[in-house]
């Protein structure tokens, strides 16, 4: 018997969801549902600080284990959008992960693969990882290549006077707001010009 050797599949993949969520019942106990039918939930319980703690955790121990596909194609993009349907634009780009929770409804938590363009536009989230394309220098000593999942920087904070993280001056040093400049006006006496 022979086998071929494994490659990395080129092939575009749907990208994965997983969601996991907290539902409340009218006697004032909740339940916790995964959408992965092989997971374990605690029963339904009074309980729900710790059922929504529990939903949580589970959701992120979900983000640990998956490994970015690079070539899934986008969730949002496959829903037609419908997570920002006010922003038009095309998927593009490399493959995320990112976890989508409105901290306000805390009844649940998604995790998506999507693309770099639409996981600024999805309300609630935060990218957790995003995926590289193997090139010649990521490859295996076996010829093959692997898509390694790069986790996301934790981002510096917003120093005062700039737009955005990467704004930092080219020395690294941060410095602080810019005043605006004042402008010479004339002098202008008093009781003159009557």
């Amino acid at each position: 018997m022979t086998t071929a050797a494994s490659e990395p599949s080129t092939e575009r993949v749907p990208g994965r969801v997983w969601t996991v969520r907290l539902t409340g019942h009218a006697d004032r106990t909740a339940t916790v549902t995964c959408s992965t039918a092989a997971c374990r939930m605690p029963p339904r319980s009074k309980e729900v600080a710790g059922l929504r703690a529990f939903a949580a955790a589970h959701a992120a121990a979900h983000a640990r284990v998956a490994t970015v596909h690079a070539n899934a194609w986008c969730h949002c993009g496959s829903t037609q959008c419908a997570a920002h349907p006010d922003t038009t634009t095309h998927c593009a780009g490399g493959v995320a992960l990112v976890l989508q929770h409105d901290p306000l409804v805390g009844r649940v938590w998604t995790l998506e693969e999507v693309c770099e363009t639409c996981a600024p536009l999805i309300p609630n989230t935060r990218v957790l990882a995003r995926a590289t394309r193997p090139s010649p220098a990521n490859q295996r000593p076996d010829g093959q290549g692997s898509a390694a999942q790069v986790p996301v920087p934790a981002r510096p904070a917003v120093p005062g006077g700039f737009s955005s993280p990467t704004a930092e001056p080219a020395d690294g040093q941060v410095h602080g707001p810019r005043r605006p400049r004042r402008t010479a006006r004339p002098a202008q006496r008093r009781g003159q010009g009557r």
